[in-house]
């Protein structure tokens, strides 16, 4: 499980500034760094468009290695064999805690994040003391779909009244779809060694609406055991989609081996395989990727997970990248 907190509505913030912002009148001169990321296609560009600027200022060389959504094994992998990279991206503060407990991260100056907001900081830090810098943050409640296919299932009703509004019209217009001899979901579990974790994202979205944040920190923490019903039945709500191989593309096995990357390209077929891709603000890059002429709010669009239990509303799920140091020198600080 990856854990986080409640804390969605935050994941707007993007902070790669942090490595623009280096004076080069003070910085190191030379010298050489590695950085291990998570990122590809557009997000990777990005990043190092960042770091071309950060060698210009500073003379010192940076590899940044790409090993994608397997970057969790590959550094728990580099940190046993006692060769870490200099820093890395880490994909929650979850793991970046766990590292931070076991000494293996370099604590640093808070003065580096004075204008970030607190809850960031907080998040980064581990029993006060900073190890994580955010680099960007991503809202993980989002349902993508097509406008115009999911329009022309009902020509004559408007497409927001036609949007789910709770988990119950969800599972309704699901079966709706497969009445019509059409599968209403995109769902791709497969991501190399970090498989998975989409579906503990679908879980996390009904956990926070059926048992509030409070239990949700509960049962990230530990605090509550996976047999606890109230998780339990986060898992038999999430079955309702994810078993019914009339609901998702491929049915169960092709959620399975589909990748989290290309699962959303079924919106956008010809007939349309699927109407529907629950996944974060980052999958966005992904799609355009593969499909490079559509325009967002044209061609596809979002709308927030929605309610299921009314009494807890409708909570966001976030999550965000870190950048951490494994190696103390002057050059990575």
């Amino acid at each position: 499980m990856r854990k986080r907190s409640g804390w969605g509505l935050l994941a707007l913030a993007m902070m790669v500034g942090v490595f623009l912002a280096v004076p080069s009148s003070s910085a190191a001169q030379g010298g050489s760094l590695e950085v291990l990321v998570l990122w590809s296609g557009s997000e990777l560009d990005a990043f190092n468009e960042v770091i071309a600027n950060f060698e210009m200022k500073t003379g010192i060389d940076v590899t940044v290695n790409s090993v994608g959504r397997d970057l969790p094994s590959v550094l728990v992998s580099r940190v046993q064999a006692g060769n870490p990279p200099d820093l890395s991206a880490l994909p929650n503060p979850g793991q970046m805690a766990e590292f931070a407990r076991q000494g293996v991260l370099v604590e640093l100056d808070k003065a580096i994040v004075a204008d970030h907001p607190k809850a960031f900081v907080d998040l980064g830090s581990v029993d006060g003391k900073l190890y994580g810098i955010f680099l960007s943050a991503d809202l993980k409640s989002l349902i993508w779909y097509n406008p115009k296919a999911l329009r022309a299932i009902h020509p004559t009703i408007p497409l927001e009244l036609l949007l789910p509004a709770s988990w119950d019209q969800l599972v309704a217009l699901s079966q709706h779809i497969a009445d019509n001899g059409m599968t209403a979901w995109c769902i791709g579990l497969a991501s190399g060694a970090a498989s998975g974790w989409p579906g503990t994202d679908w879980i996390e979205d009904i956990m926070l609406r059926t048992a509030g944040p409070e239990v949700y920190d509960q049962w990230v923490n530990h605090d509550i055991p996976w047999t606890d019903a109230r998780v339990k039945r986060a898992w038999e709500l999430f079955g309702q989609i994810v078993r019914n191989p009339k609901y998702v593309l491929g049915g169960p096995q092709g959620a399975l081996s589909t990748g989290f990357d290309v699962s959303p390209n079924g919106l956008f077929t010809d007939p349309p395989g699927c109407f529907f891709h629950r996944q974060a603000t980052f999958i966005q890059s992904f799609i355009l990727d593969a499909n490079p002429g559509l325009v967002p709010g044209e061609d596809f669009n979002v709308i927030l997970f929605p309610p299921i239990d009314i009494v807890h509303g409708n909570p966001l799920l976030g999550a965000g990248d870190l950048i951490s140091v494994f190696k103390d020198s002057n050059e990575a600080r």
